[in-house]
């Protein structure tokens, strides 16, 4: 199999070359959406650039939306163009790419959809392009999952067609459920059709270079692994800021929030990754396994004590960017009596050995005042302080901050004498950036996700077992959120870092929110 000059991805074994993965036919569902224009084709031409796709690499797009071939490759064309910024004049690589997208119109309910499907998927199989391996990647609301799940079973096409040399996969956007029943039912629909090895949830989360970093940083450095236990780590914080507001989602909000919008997959999958246990090695497996240790490890929230550990809010107008925004409430397709959280903080402990006692706080809110994902762990003070004329109050805790987005990077903070004949202690910051540090941006998470996902690697993939975990927490919260209604939201101001009921929640605990 053909290899390529291209940096290894962290979370592989040792010091190896990327593969090249076989041959196959990328299908689609609701490609005419969103997410296909700004993420999915735009990464998937930036692995053709590459050379990271297979020669003969097809994508079949399918919807509703009436087009003929040629003109969703010209709609596709113009998104990549659009999205990554590239000359619009000639592009050899952009061109071939294009030629190899096709398009079927067609309702996932009917199954007359999926024998047209069939006939294409056969007849670039018989063309030689493709090798009889297919991925579907389901890019449409939850509600068609099930459908378009029970339909790819009835028409053949959810087991391969030479198990011993052809593969088929299936990618499932988030949110998976909606809580814990529907995604103990959803799990149940999928692998009635599909084995769970051939089932990819996708977190693009998990696929940003940052966090895959974060094992590399704990498990590759000798200084590090040693001292990330409760002896020596006072507390864990974990932020997702958002400066927009719902936009143009407003429907989709009021039956999300925040919680499942954010927290219950993005954030405690980086929860998971800080806290996991060293695994064996770095094959899937023994990475999920010890992700799932630390979401089973995970102490549960009961609807008494929602509120002790919780604080949920909704912004009200105020200024974004320097200009004013409106508030949630009236926001478009938004009820102007909504409940809906659009900012929660959580306090979570482990039941476990290496992380009794210390406190991880969650938070994540739309119209903040800045965009920015970042873990913190901070340290324990030291014990004793000698250097009492050297400083006016105490010594400053050691602080490490892994910024996931934007400027990716790792800092940590510590102590240092200020120079001079007088004896002082200041803060002091060594930062390391990817940018800086290897001369490119990293690639973006969908770029590494699908690839992997072509090479059949699920280490950055969601297990249902996982899936089901996180809703066990969640649930609970959801629950005692919905019962209160609107006793207990408290409300903030956009382009505010929140509510000043998250800033008391923190504080009671001798504790404060990070400055980001």
């Amino acid at each position: 199999m053909a290899e390529t000059s291209v940096l290894p991805n962290p979370l592989r074994e040792g010091i190896r070359m990327r593969r090249t993965p076989d041959a196959c036919a990328m299908v689609i569902f609701g490609a005419s959406g969103d997410l296909t224009e700004r993420k999915l084709l735009p990464a998937l031409y930036y692995l053709a650039r590459e050379r990271l796709l297979p020669g003969g690499f097809s994508i079949i797009g399918c919807s509703r939306t009436p087009y003929s071939n040629d003109q969703f490759r010209e709609k596709m064309r113009q998104a990549i163009v659009t999205h990554l910024n590239l000359d619009n004049g000639n592009d050899p690589i952009l061109e071939s790419f294009c030629k190899n997208v096709y398009y079927l119109t067609d309702n996932f309910g009917d199954p007359k959809a999926y024998s047209q499907l069939v006939d294409l998927i056969n007849r670039l199989d018989q063309e030689g392009k493709t090798s009889g391996n297919r991925l579907f990647y389901l890019a449409t609301p939850p509600s068609f999952f099930p459908v378009i799940v029970k339909h790819l079973g009835s028409a053949g096409l959810a087991k391969p067609k030479d198990p011993d040399k052809t593969w088929t996969r299936v990618v499932l956007e988030k949110p998976f459920g909606r809580d814990l029943e529907s995604a103990r039912q959803l799990n149940r629909t999928v692998t009635r059709v599909f084995h769970e090895d051939q089932v990819y949830r996708i977190d693009h989360y998990l696929g940003k270079e940052t966090v895959q970093n974060l094992l590399v940083f704990r498990f590759a450095n000798g200084i590090f692994e040693p001292i990330w236990n409760r002896r020596y780590i006072d507390h864990v914080q974990i932020a997702v800021a958002e400066t927009l507001g719902v936009e143009n989602r407003g429907s989709y909000y009021e039956e999300s929030g925040l919680l499942r919008d954010m927290i219950q997959n993005h954030v405690l999958q980086l929860l998971s990754l800080v806290a996991m246990e060293p695994p064996a090695s770095f094959d899937a497996k023994a990475v999920r396994d010890e992700k799932a240790k630390v979401l089973r490890a995970l102490r549960p929230i009961p609807m008494e004590q929602v509120n002790d550990f919780t604080v949920r809010a909704q912004y009200a107008k105020g200024f974004a960017e320097g200009k004013e925004v409106p508030g949630y409430r009236s926001e478009p397709n938004v009820s102007p009596k909504s409940v809906t959280e659009t900012f929660a903080a959580l306090k979570l402990s482990l039941d476990n050995w290496r992380w009794a006692d210390v406190p991880f706080y969650l938070r994540s809110g739309k119209r903040l005042a800045k965009r920015v994902s970042e873990i913190t762990i901070q340290f324990r003070r030291v014990p004793h302080l000698l250097f009492q004329g050297a400083v006016t109050d105490s010594i400053e805790p050691n602080v490490m901050a892994v910024r996931i987005q934007p400027d990716e990077g790792i800092s940590l903070r510590f102590s240092a004498k200020v120079p001079g004949t007088t004896p002082q202690i200041r803060p002091v910051k060594m930062d390391f950036r990817y940018g800086e540090a290897f001369g490119a941006s990293p690639p973006t998470a969908y770029e590494t996700l699908l690839l992997d996902c072509m090479l059949g690697d699920n280490t950055l993939f969601n297990r249902d077992d996982a899936v089901e975990l996180s809703w066990e927490l969640v649930t609970p919260i959801l629950d005692r959120w919905k019962q209160d209604g609107e006793k207990g939201l408290a409300s903030y101001e956009a382009g505010s870092w929140g509510p000043v009921e998250a800033d008391a929640f923190i504080e009671r605990d001798g504790r404060a929110w990070r400055r980001l």
